[in-house]
């Protein structure tokens, strides 16, 4: 089967959507924690981390249109801070049930389960029992013309890790603790390891 840039075009916006989100592959899935300039907690699932570079650390996400209220997006422009948070797989469902849309006064942390917590010398709220959670700064926010979307870019500032999922050479083994994964927008899974391979030289 070949589908052309035509055919994309024309198919029905949600199958299209669904098609061209799940064809991306599998991606990191991360709960993204902030708070309002008001107080106010808010969590989000985001399937779109980013690795940018590790001098200086960076990750980026990528923010749907800022046509709607977003409140993640609004609260990390107001506060320049935000938390990542990995989850296992036992918490996929509650995970997912953050991407909806709950009242800005709502906490999704209460919400659907989660219990909040804080890193040393950062605001906004942690998942207290994520495998990982990672404090952030907010550095750029730039605006992808094409298609309105929005690159968040961080620098990292605290990573919070069980010492043992650390190796003698800095590689994380999230496949451990059976961090959760996604794939399109509803899809989630758990990874199994292949192997790792030595630097590739010519």
């Amino acid at each position: 089967m070949i589908i052309d840039k035509n055919k994309i075009e024309q198919l029905e916006q949600r199958y299209r959507t669904t098609l061209i989100n799940s064809l991306a592959g599998f991606r990191q899935a991360v709960l993204v924690g902030t708070q309002s300039s008001e107080g106010h907690h808010n969590l989000a699932i985001f399937n779109s981390l980013i690795h940018l570079g590790a001098h200086p650390a960076l990750y980026g996400l990528i923010n749907r249109p800022d046509s709607v209220q977003r409140d993640t997006l609004q609260n990390i422009i107001s506060t320049k801070v935000y938390t990542l948070n990995y989850v296992r797989a036992a918490d996929y469902k509650r995970a997912h049930q953050t991407s909806a849309r709950y009242d800005k006064q709502i906490s999704e942390f209460e919400a659907v389960g989660f219990e909040p917590a804080y890193l040393p010398s950062c605001t906004a709220p942690m998942v207290k029992d994520a495998v990982v959670s990672i404090a952030m700064q907010l550095e750029e926010i730039i605006p992808i013309a094409i298609n309105s979307t929005i690159l968040i870019v961080g620098s990292v500032q605290q990573i919070h890790i069980d010492e043992q999922l650390v190796g003698n050479d800095g590689f994380v083994s999230l496949s451990e603790q059976q961090v959760v994964i996604s794939q399109g927008l509803d899809a989630y899974f758990v990874s199994s390891p292949l192997g790792r391979l030595a630097y590739a030289k010519p």
